[in-house]
């Protein structure tokens, strides 16, 4: 499922029991509605409904695998800031498009301040990089401004939310 583009919404009202089945699915989507259901305390059935409401609010929004960047071979991880030189509508939209036919970009948020977005770029090596800047991104017709900040080490990544 595109998480991009979904406006915010309220939250749902979700009690304990809610919680606790996300939290095991944060930490293993595999786990079976028999395993959640044993580790909750409630029968199949209740957590299966609990689960398929979630999935229908748009509470879980996907389930997928986590990957380790170097063992695929994309350990050149670069934060890219970009402003845009126009800011209307159909040129923003026109850059969303593009950024989202570019895998090197695994993340892109809108973001206010000096800059328009911040990409999380990956790539093999940093010739890889350099060539994803200077012939896709800077290619791009609207970019007014780009700055790339190398990570040298990841001290918290998680996507836990509850």
């Amino acid at each position: 499922m595109e998480t991009a583009g979904l406006k915010e919404k309220s939250a749902l009202p979700l009690d304990e029991k809610d919680i606790r089945i996300l939290r095991l699915l944060q930490q293993n989507a595999k786990m079976t509605v028999r395993e959640i259901a044993a580790a909750v305390h409630l029968s199949t059935t209740p957590v299966h409904e609990r689960i398929k409401r979630m999935e229908e609010d748009g509470i879980i929004l996907q389930y997928a695998a986590l990957v380790n960047h170097a063992r695929v071979n994309k350990g050149l991880m670069v934060i890219v800031y970009i402003s845009l030189k126009e800011h209307n509508k159909k040129s923003g939209a026109r850059f969303i498009k593009t950024i989202h036919e570019l895998p090197e970009v695994i993340e892109c948020y809108n973001i206010s301040g000096e800059f328009d977005f911040m990409l999380k770029v990956v790539a093999e090596s940093m010739d890889a990089y350099y060539d994803f800047h200077v012939n896709k991104l800077g290619q791009l017709e609207n970019i007014g401004h780009m700055q790339s900040t190398f990570v040298m080490g990841v001290v918290k990544q998680t996507h836990l939310l509850v």
